[in-house]
């Protein structure tokens, strides 16, 4: 399974697509984990619109479960980094990476809800877009283990990937073709990104 074949004229068969596209979908996930700059989520929406269209009953659980180990072992290499960078009188590009993607108002607030809520916000920050990063770095700052940020990255990963594959799902059942489901996954994928910045902006706007 792959999204690039979905919007191909020649359809190649399902045991070629998921010999290619489960394990690029893992390779860009858990790259994108690293190096926050691929939108992972529109990838895992757009797999999921391929895997619905398949035949094969367990397709939506494959990406499911490529999606969020790919993000969990992403996430935990990430910190397990940050974590050497803190520790070291030098720092690291790692962690100079995470803490240029944390604005010190993000990471203001993230630290604050860490301290009150606790895993909770770990949970929510995989969900909320730009919010994995300063929550990330309030652990760094917060001195968590790396099991305890494991055992809280765990659930995130699995809601992270759980919300874009149902919006994946939700883009393959309106249309016949894959490739329209893709474009319709795709769009509500960007429009759950945008919505949190368009909606502080539109209450700045009013409040001024």
């Amino acid at each position: 399974m792959t999204w690039l074949a979905a919007t191909a004229t020649t359809v190649p068969p399902e045991s070629t697509q998921q010999a290619i596209g489960y394990p690029s979908l893992f390779l860009l996930v858990l790259f994108g984990a690293l190096v926050p700059v691929i939108p992972t989520g529109a990838l895992v929406s757009t797999a999921a619109v391929v895997a619905f269209h398949q035949t094969s009953p367990f397709s939506l659980l494959l990406v499911f479960v490529t999606a969020s180990l790919a993000a969990f072992l992403g996430d935990g290499a990430l910190y397990w980094l940050g974590r050497r960078g803190m520790g070291s009188k030098n720092g690291s590009r790692w962690l100079e990476a995470i803490r240029s993607r944390a604005p010190e108002d993000k990471l203001t607030q993230a630290q604050e809800k860490l301290a009150e809520h606790g895993v909770a916000v770990l949970v929510l920050s995989r969900l909320v877009p730009a919010g994995r990063i300063p929550v990330m770095l309030a652990c760094l700052m917060a001195k968590w283990p790396m099991r305890r940020f494991a055992r809280g990255n765990l659930p995130a990963c699995l809601a992270w990937a759980a919300t874009y594959q149902v919006i994946g799902i939700l883009g393959g059942s309106l249309f016949k073709e894959p490739w329209e489901g893709v474009v319709a996954a795709v769009a509500l994928t960007v429009l759950v990104s945008a919505a949190p910045s368009l909606w502080r902006r539109i209450r700045r706007t009013t409040t001024a």
